[in-house]
């Protein structure tokens, strides 16, 4: 707090502006800063989403195209998360599996620090396949 004995009225509305100003401003850097290591999954999905498109788009499946693509889609995904410039570890996972009725079951399990870290799937399909992308983000 501050205590001023014998200040008008102009110097006190001073010093509690100054005061508001000096908390607004470090609140502002702690919300900048809790965004920049914090793991936004609606920012990861986009562009998880815009990485299939890219690579895969309107293609029909096909097997021996197959490796190819779930190489490009992890290097666009973990390129694209690299230039929203974080202080992150990321592992990028991706299955494409043919549509023919077969099932597929995944599961996943981690340990860390829900406030910071974090994960996020996207399941995409068109006629002819399914792609299942995985981030998973760690804070450094």
């Amino acid at each position: 707090g501050v205590s001023k004995e014998s200040a008008g009225s102009d110097s006190t509305s001073t010093a509690v502006y100054v005061i508001y100003l000096f908390f607004y401003l470090l609140n502002m850097d702690e919300n900048a800063q809790s965004e920049e290591h914090q793991f936004v999954v609606d920012e990861v999905s986009t562009i998880i989403k815009e990485s299939i498109e890219t690579v895969i788009g309107g293609n029909a499946y096909t097997s021996a195209k197959v490796n190819n693509w779930t190489s490009q889609v992890v290097e666009n995904v973990l390129g694209n998360l690299s230039k929203l410039n974080k202080a992150f570890k990321y592992i990028v996972t991706c299955v494409i599996m043919q549509k023919n009725g077969a099932g597929l079951h995944t599961a996943s399990s981690c340990y860390w620090d829900n406030t910071t870290d974090g994960s996020c799937t996207v399941r995409w399909e068109n006629k002819t396949m399914y792609c299942i992308v995985s981030v998973f983000g760690l804070a450094i």
